[in-house]
């Protein structure tokens, strides 16, 4: 396998495990105006948690990524100030996001 291969396959196995939804039929979910929105939050959800399941630093059981309409909500908690910036830091640089909500607690 290809490393492009591995990592869609990855991806797709960790939208399979989070209970994300490449594909919503036509039903548009909580308040987008599209359905296409919705592929689209979904589409940033998964690219993020995969990002936070190769990173070393962030740990993706422990946080939580919801997107709507591009806006990416971080919440769950953190073992640390580092890790709850990097969790950020990796949101903010993903594609399609327009803000980011950091309600990421650390823990003491």
């Amino acid at each position: 396998m290809t490393n492009q291969t591995t990592r869609l396959l990855r991806i797709l196995a960790l939208a399979t495990l989070t209970g994300a939804t490449l594909l919503s039929g036509c039903a548009v979910m909580r308040g987008q105006e599209t359905a296409g929105a919705y592929v689209d939050d979904a589409a940033i959800t998964t690219a993020i948690k995969a990002k936070f399941v190769e990173d070393k630093i962030v740990s993706a059981g422990s946080i939580s990524v919801e997107t709507l309409n591009g806006t990416v909500q971080l919440s769950g908690f953190a073992n640390s100030a580092e890790e709850k910036s990097k969790a950020e830091q990796i949101a903010r640089n993903s594609r399609n996001v327009r803000a980011v909500r950091n309600d990421i607690i650390v823990r003491p």
